[in-house]
């Protein structure tokens, strides 16, 4: 590895992370049941909020919250991959990672 390869994995490096950084500040968020779930999550894949109305708390119907979380936790990660992928594709010079590229 030369001089320049060291420099240029530096610049990508501080690429990276100020990517990581606005990553952070992003915010996505899904909804279940016309807004009785509602998730929030970071551009970093990080969980910010579940908010559940109470309205759809139901001893009776525990499985349908249940599955009503889980699609908008799920929604709510595909919003935040396509966010990074789209700030990590403004970075010139990476590898394509499957998932995100």
């Amino acid at each position: 590895m030369n001089l320049n390869d060291i420099k240029q994995a530096r610049e990508l490096k501080k690429k990276l992370d100020e990517a990581q950084r606005e990553l952070g500040k992003i915010t996505v968020e899904a909804t279940q049941g016309k807004g009785a779930v509602k998730v929030v999550m970071d551009g970093q894949q990080q969980l910010q909020s579940i908010t559940i109305s109470p309205s759809v708390i139901d001893p009776a119907k525990v499985k349908q919250l249940e599955e009503m979380i889980a699609r908008a936790v799920n929604e709510a990660i595909e919003k935040s991959q396509k966010a990074a992928a789209k700030q990590l594709g403004k970075i010139g010079g990476l590898p394509k990672i499957p998932g995100l590229t």
